[in-house]
């Protein structure tokens, strides 16, 4: 890049960032075993957003000029296979605050079933569901 002294160590981070980012897609896209997340900030950062529970948008920045065809073509490939990567988004749900105590009121009865059958020598109250 042509960088001197702090942007040469500035230069080398953002690409080591930036070939982590690369791993991290083509692991969520071959489905992996281990996807490599924590060897930077960036892709840490990202987690959530390329590997999570939601919608995820990629923005390719690229040139029309001749003289910029290989980081074109380059950005152009990373976008498509980060466009491979398939997340299973779910609508955060709001708890309202009668939902909330409905659901603990019926763990207390559930517990309090339990407790009187362990009384009785009943053994543990199973309930239908």
């Amino acid at each position: 890049s042509g960088a001197v002294e702090k942007r040469a160590k500035e230069a080398g981070n953002i690409n080591q960032s930036l070939l982590t980012l690369g791993r991290c897609i083509t692991g969520l896209v071959e489905k992996a075993p281990h996807i490599p997340f924590r060897e930077s900030k960036l892709t840490r950062i990202l987690q959530d957003s390329l590997g999570g529970r939601t919608k995820t948008s990629i923005i390719a920045t690229i040139s029309p000029a001749y003289c910029n065809l290989e980081e074109t073509l380059s950005t152009l490939e990373y976008a498509h296979r980060a466009k491979n990567i398939t997340n299973k988004p779910e609508i955060n749900q709001k708890r309202t605050k009668k939902a909330l105590i409905k659901e603990y009121t019926d763990e207390i009865e559930r517990l309090k079933k339990d407790v009187f059958a362990a009384r009785e020598k009943n053994g543990i109250f199973i309930s239908p569901e």
